[in-house]
């Protein structure tokens, strides 16, 4: 038996332990999204667009009648958190110090959808 030094060990080791961290990866990649993250569309036009509009320029058909109207989410929810903004859908406006115009949702959606509206609503507010 051929006796390693103890820095020839540690980087085999390290070497297994990177191939170990891409193997996970690569299978964390094949992985399909969860079914939250591919809901999110679905459930913003079923609840959200009729104010915010099909893309969240606070365009969409009830727009009009709301006073104050549904900001553009691209510089309404500039530098709002996930957090900010799960809690926003959730407890609406008023949980958030904004209009009761937002109504809350937490009592018609649970959290794991509350989760995909967030994931979908960043998108939208990604300026593009």
């Amino acid at each position: 038996m051929v006796k390693r030094s103890p820095t020839f060990r540690l980087r085999r080791l390290a070497r297994k332990g990177a191939a170990a961290a891409a193997l996970c990866a690569a299978l964390a990649a094949g992985l399909a999204a969860p079914a939250w993250a591919q809901d999110g569309a679905k459930l913003f036009a079923d609840n959200c667009a009729g104010c915010h509009g099909a893309k969240g320029k606070g365009d969409g058909p009830a727009a009009a009648a709301l006073s104050p109207g549904p900001g553009d989410f691209v510089s309404a929810l500039a530098g709002k958190s996930d957090d900010w903004i799960f809690k926003a859908i959730k407890g609406g406006g008023p949980a958030v110090g904004k209009s009761a115009g937002m109504p809350p949702f937490g009592s018609a959606l649970n959290d794991a959808e509350i989760k995909a509206l967030t994931a979908y609503v960043k998108q939208l507010a990604s300026p593009q």
